[in-house]
C-alpha cells in the first residue's frame, strides 16, 4: 500500500526540480543575496509532511538555460536520482527568442516527460503564464498559448499533475513580479510554491494559506514612456544577453546539484 503523508497526499521524501530561471529562483532574494524561489519553498512545505523521514532535495535548475540545454544536462541526472518528485519547467526561454516555435519546443518537451515519468513517482508539469498585461510580451501571448495547450496535453498523455499558471489570479498582482517584468517576486514564488503544494495534496500544510491575498491586485495600465523606459531598461538587454552574450560561466551552475537532505 502506498504510504500517504498527514495530508493525505502520497509521502514524499526526494524531490528534484528541473529547469531555468523560474525554477532557479531569481527574483526571490533571502537576506544573504541567496535565491530562495518557488521550489525551495515547495521542498519546505514537503519536509514538513514527512518529519519522521529524512527529506533529500536536489535544484538543477541554471538561469538563461533553453529547453535543449534542459533536456541534455538536467534530465538525466534528474533521472538517475529516481526521486519521488519531479518538477518540470522549460521552454520559456525559448519563447521568447525571435523564431521560437512553440511546436517545435512542444516536441522536445514531450521526449523529456517520456524520460522522467518512468523514473520517478511524480513529474509535475508547469503552464506558460499569460502575459496579457505585459507590454511587448502582450505579442507573445499567442505562442505561449499554444505552448500551454502543448504542456496540457502532454499531461494527460502521460498522467502528469498540472500547475497552470496561466491562469493564477496572484501572478496577475503586480506585487508578484520584479522591476524587470520577466522574473518572479518573492510574494510571485510563494504563492506558485502554494499552488504547488495544494496540487500534491488535498490541503497545504498548516499556516500556509494565509498567504493567500485577500482579493487580486491587477497590474495597473502604464504608460507608454514607462514601458519604453521598461523594454531599454530591462527587456532589450536581457534578449541581447540570451542571443549574444550568453551566460557568465559564475552563473551556469545549479545552486543544489546533489539529491541531500533538506
Amino acid at each position: 500500500m502506498e504510504e500517504k503523508d498527514p495530508d493525505g497526499g502520497p509521502r514524499i521524501a526526494s524531490y528534484v526540480a528541473v529547469g531555468d530561471s523560474f525554477t532557479e529562483g531569481l527574483g526571490d532574494e533571502a537576506a544573504d543575496g541567496s535565491l530562495i524561489g518557488w521550489a525551495d519553498r515547495l521542498a519546505g512545505h514537503l519536509a514538513e509532511r514527512c518529519p519522521q523521514t529524512a527529506f533529500s532535495y536536489a535544484n538543477l535548475a541554471v538561469r538563461g538555460t533553453v529547453i535543449d540545454e534542459i533536456v541534455e544536462g538536467q534530465v538525466p541526472r534528474a533521472r538517475a536520482f529516481r526521486p519521488d518528485l519531479v518538477t518540470f519547467c522549460a521552454g520559456g526561454n525559448d519563447l521568447l527568442r525571435p523564431g521560437g516555435d512553440p511546436d517545435r519546443i512542444a516536441d522536445r518537451y514531450e521526449r523529456a516527460v517520456a524520460e522522467l515519468v518512468p523514473g520517478a513517482g511524480t513529474v509535475v508539469l508547469f503552464t506558460g503564464f499569460d502575459t496579457r498585461g505585459i507590454p511587448l510580451l502582450r505579442r507573445l501571448r499567442g505562442k505561449i498559448a499554444t505552448y500551454t495547450a502543448h504542456v496540457r496535453a502532454i499531461a494527460d498523455r502521460y498522467g502528469c499533475p498540472v500547475v497552470d499558471l496561466w491562469s493564477m489570479e496572484e501572478v496577475r498582482d503586480r506585487r508578484a513580479w520584479t522591476d524587470d517584468r520577466l522574473h518572479l517576486s518573492s510574494y510571485g514564488h510563494t504563492h506558485v510554491a502554494l499552488r504547488a503544494a495544494e496540487l500534491l495534496a488535498p490541503r497545504p500544510p498548516g499556516g500556509t494559506t494565509a498567504l493567500r491575498p485577500a482579493g487580486p491586485s491587477r497590474m495597473p495600465a502604464t504608460r507608454r514612456s514607462d514601458d519604453l523606459q521598461w523594454a531599454c531598461e530591462h527587456f532589450v538587454p536581457w534578449v541581447g544577453r540570451r542571443l549574444f552574450g550568453g551566460l557568465p560561466a559564475d552563473d551556469a551552475r545549479p545552486k543544489r546539484p546533489d539529491l541531500l537532505p533538506f
